[in-house]
């Protein structure tokens, strides 16, 4: 099904990130980054029409490109990801974690934290709020940090994986937290625990003591490998993850393919997957494949009645959550690979953007929303009884 769907040019504004605030109103990241490019780096907030028609609200200049955003809805606060100027990650400092609130349709500047190394070359690529809106997980490259949200104090220590970090989400009650890296899912317990770490010797003059020291620490629960079923480790990688909003046992999970490079043929295109997951056993439960490139982008709505998709290919595409089943898809969509795929609060609407300078507003099809069979049954019998009504004017037909 083809759904209706504008799309709106945003001369020199390529989009990193976005995010509803709410039904109506729609919040995008966007700029050059830290190059001289004279593209300047900014937060844009847009009305959104109901006939997908947009209007600039308000803006606020920001140091860098925001790479990644979450929100709290009640507050009308955004969480950011914004690195901080070239010249002072030289000196050693970043405050990569930003928040900033709305009143009304102006910008306010709150709390910032750093949570990165200060690196230039690293950035916030992951920020998600718990549905509870009382923890906030933001990671970069391999540094993943949970924090108590509005304050952004560190929750528990921060962890260093050894895969790079892609995404993250948390169970609909908060207290779990699927961490989705290159080659594997870490699912931790978002409780901190104290953990004794090994005993140290302590001398005096007169004796010697042993002082056993204890840290605190997130629970690591499980390591998911990469199923057998997509290739495994080496052919493919995770790209996003995504708990049910209102069922813990179903996690989706993007995979994308990675063929590897053999001298003196070409290389396979890419190929992105998206899988559903039973949480409890972690097992493989339906498998899809969106298309012959890899997925740019994923959302779920906030009723869980649909996933939506940005690929390589630049289309954008709605599925069905139970069986995986595509809905609607909107081929080109772009003219580079989506970098943001979202549902509004209601449901009604979907909004991708890209580094093309563009942002395209789609409007789900209420034929969609479930109520495709009931229209399908009652085209059928409508067809049924034209053919039984000519069958009886023929007189082929007696009762």
């Amino acid at each position: 099904m083809r759904p209706r769907h504008t799309q709106h040019s945003l001369p020199a504004f390529p989009i990193h990130s976005a995010t509803f605030v709410a039904s109506d109103k729609l919040v995008i990241g966007g700029g050059g980054g830290s190059s001289k490019s004279g593209i300047k780096n900014k937060l844009r907030l847009y009305s959104v029409g109901s006939d997908r028609s947009i209007d600039l609200k308000n803006e606020i200049e920001v140091e860098d490109a925001p790479t990644s955003m979450a929100v709290d809805l009640k507050s009308s606060t955004i969480i950011c990801g914004i690195n901080s100027p070239p010249e002072k990650i030289q000196k050693g400092e970043n405050e990569n974690c930003r928040l900033f609130s709305l009143n009304g349709d102006v910008f306010r500047a709150g709390t910032s934290r750093s949570t990165l190394p200060a690196d230039e070359d690293d950035y916030q690529k992951v920020t998600v709020i718990s549905p509870d809106c009382k923890l906030v997980v933001v990671a970069g490259c391999h540094s993943l940090s949970l924090l108590s949200f509005p304050s952004l104090t560190p929750a528990a220590p921060s962890i260093q994986l050894e895969r790079e970090i892609y995404d993250a989400t948390f169970s609909s009650t908060g207290e779990t937290l699927v961490v989705a890296t290159t080659h594997n899912l870490h699912v931790y317990s978002t409780k901190v625990r104290s953990m004794s770490s090994s005993p140290k010797k302590s001398k005096s003059k007169n004796k010697t003591k042993t002082i056993t020291e204890k840290t605190e620490s997130m629970e690591l629960l499980q390591t998911i490998e990469l199923p057998s079923s997509t290739g495994g480790p080496g052919a493919c990688t995770f790209r996003s993850v995504r708990y049910h909003p209102s069922n813990d046992n179903v996690v989706y999970t993007v995979i994308n393919t990675s063929p590897p490079r053999e001298r003196g043929r070409k290389t396979p295109a890419r190929q992105g997957y998206i899988l559903k997951w039973n949480a409890l056993t972690w097992t493989v439960e339906k498998q899809k494949k969106v298309g012959d490139k890899g997925l740019t982008a994923f959302d779920i709505s906030l009723d869980g009645r649909f996933l939506g998709y940005g690929s390589s290919d630049l289309s954008i595409g709605i599925l069905d959550p139970k069986t995986l089943t595509p809905l609607c898809t909107v081929l080109k969509a772009h003219e580079f690979p989506p970098t943001a795929v979202r549902f509004d609060p209601t449901t009604k609407i979907i909004a991708s953007g890209s580094a093309d300078n563009t942002l395209r507003i789609v409007t789900i099809p209420e034929v969609v929303g479930g109520s495709s069979w009931t229209v399908i049954i009652l085209v059928v019998m409508t067809l049924l009884v034209v053919v039984i009504a000519i069958a009886m004017q023929n007189g082929r037909l007696t009762w």
